[in-house]
């Protein structure tokens, strides 16, 4: 704001201070020309920046962020020089500044008569008025939209080149297998919670490294060996737990019709399933295992029978359990073998007894004390014997159409057997082969040779 000067100012201060007011509004005016020449560039750079450096970070992800925003700076410079440039030509100088003040103010021309020198300085009014107000709207939308432009290119998430945004890379199969594992083995309740805590945790570690290191060759001999142990578990616990159920079901079933010796067997089979319950890394719960170990199979008659039908249920849900884990099988051989053994199988049915002189019980069936018995339950049912070395003739409907080799007839013949004894017997020739001198002058010589031999039998 300038302040008024009276008449009584000195000229030259007045001319000073009407000068000042001009270039004022010179740089007003220069100003908004450089604003509307910027507008329209501005916007575009914006826009087309925003392109570049999405694309620029997509293909470039490890550049520096403060790059981008210097090379983003040095191309909003060289827009803005290049268009002071263009906006120059339509500049206005000190001279054309007084010309609109006083048409704006309708001072008669008297402040071009002073600068003429033909008239003295007018007194400066406490407010210059150049007859011009800016266009908010015109001035601040363009820098503010490419400002908005540019900084969404800078600041957007974007993926790099091939990589899945929002996805995690895949996770080795055999990581989703054991943990499908441990949630089904704790569905039911009937596995111990230490080992299913222990494996998750071992899980946990291996996710917790950088997902670069998960198919690394430490990392995959890591989940091979954690695999390898687990799937080694599950068969160990299916296993045993099959044949604690065998032995307690065939005690259960036949204690008063089996021998000692057979009773002994079973009772063997039974601590030795104990045992692997007990001593494997993968258990069956703290109570079903409680519960086995109080069970005496001598005892098992005076014991009651739901509660024994409900200890086989668990120990059947258990190795169903770990049954689904392996797929629904795995390990048969032993099994099959014990099933035998034990009486259940084809071999050997519940309850048989060897018959007097050690022979097998109805049906030629092996009791305990047995094994498998002759054949006929072991290997199963024997199929009805398959027709083979007769040869059929085929009839050849086209004989144009036999090949070499086919079989077009067959045909019963009998030897034709002579009962001359005087009459030499051959073997089919055509001619005898003679004996002595007459067997080597009939062999097949030239005539040089036949004479040579004449000779020397002569």
């Amino acid at each position: 704001m300038l302040h008024g000067m009276s008449e009584k100012t000195p000229s030259k201060d007045l001319q000073a201070a009407w000068s000042r007011a001009a270039d004022k509004v010179a740089r007003q005016v220069n100003l908004g020309w450089w604003t509307q020449t910027l507008a329209a560039p501005l916007v575009i750079l914006g826009l087309a920046g925003a392109c570049a450096l999405l694309l620029v970070r997509r293909q470039l992800p490890d550049l520096p962020v403060w790059q981008l925003s210097l090379w983003t700076t040095g191309t909003l410079l060289i827009v803005a020089a290049a268009a002071w440039l263009f906006a120059r030509r339509r500049f206005e100088h000190r001279e054309a500044s007084m010309v609109r003040i006083e048409a704006a103010m309708q001072m008669r021309n008297s402040l071009s008569a002073a600068r003429a020198g033909v008239a003295p300085w007018p007194a400066l009014p406490n407010h210059i008025d150049p007859g011009l107000s800016w266009n908010w709207q015109r001035v601040v939308i363009p820098p503010v939209a490419a400002l908005a432009f540019l900084s969404a290119g800078l600041l957007i998430p974007l993926s790099a080149v091939g990589e899945d945004p929002g996805a995690t890379p895949d996770e080795p199969m055999a990581w989703e297998k054991i943990e499908a594992d441990l949630d089904r083995l704790g569905e039911d309740d009937v596995i111990d919670e230490a080992y299913l805590e222990e494996t998750k945790k071992k899980l946990e570690e291996l996710r917790s490294k950088d997902e670069e290191e998960w198919f690394s060759h430490s990392s995959l001999e890591a989940t091979d060996s954690l695999k390898q142990q687990h799937e080694s578990e599950l068969e160990r616990l299916s296993r045993d737990l099959e044949r604690a159920d065998r032995a307690l079901g065939s005690l259960q079933k036949n204690a008063g019709a089996m021998q000692q010796g057979q009773k002994d067997q079973l009772m063997n089979q039974f601590d030795q399933a104990l045992q692997g319950l007990q001593n494997g890394a993968l258990k069956p719960n703290p109570d079903l295992l409680d519960q086995l170990r109080q069970l005496d199979p001598n005892d098992l008659g005076q014991l009651n029978q739901e509660q024994i039908e409900q200890l086989r249920e668990n120990l059947q849900k258990a190795g169903g359990a770990c049954k689904e884990c392996q797929g629904g099988g795995g390990g048969q051989g032993e099994e099959w073998l014990d099933e035998l053994m034990d009486g259940e199988g084809q071999g050997g049915g519940e309850g048989q007894q060897p018959g007097p002189d050690g022979e097998d019980g109805p049906g030629g069936k092996g009791g305990v004390d047995r094994g498998p018995g002759h054949a006929g339950g072991v290997l199963g049912k024997e199929g009805d014997p398959l027709k083979t070395g007769d040869l059929e003739a085929l009839e050849a409907k086209d004989l144009s159409r036999s090949l070499p080799g086919d079989l077009l007839q067959l045909q019963d013949g009998e030897h034709e057997v002579s009962k001359d004894p005087t009459k030499p017997q051959t073997g089919g020739s055509v001619e005898s082969t003679g004996s002595g001198g007459d067997r080597v002058w009939r062999e097949s010589l030239d005539p040089d040779e036949q004479k040579a031999l004449k000779r020397f039998f002569e």
